[in-house]
């Protein structure tokens, strides 16, 4: 669909450097969402729900919808698993 289907070490430089500041500032909402109680479960949900509204708003729903399809095997394959160190 766009630039997000190639994996952020593999990005230009400065594109790249803007998909990392934007995963810091997500994941820095996460923390304060967690100190203040809410369930990670809750927030993922609104991210979500923020982030395919975003893309819907820029790009619209035909693209987001087959950028979406392609999220089942990228989550098998463990796209999102090495994440998890990102929190830590």
């Amino acid at each position: 669909m766009m630039d997000n289907d190639v994996p952020l070490d593999e990005l230009p430089e400065d594109l790249s450097a803007l998909k990392q500041a934007a995963l810091s500032y997500v994941t820095e909402a996460f923390a304060e969402a967690e100190l203040d109680g809410l369930d990670g479960d809750c927030m993922a949900q609104a991210a979500l729900f923020a982030a395919f509204t975003e893309l819907v708003a820029t790009y619209g729903e035909d693209a987001v919808a087959e950028y979406a399809a392609t999220l089942p095997d990228k989550i098998r394959s463990g796209a999102f698993s090495m994440a998890v160190s990102l929190k830590h």
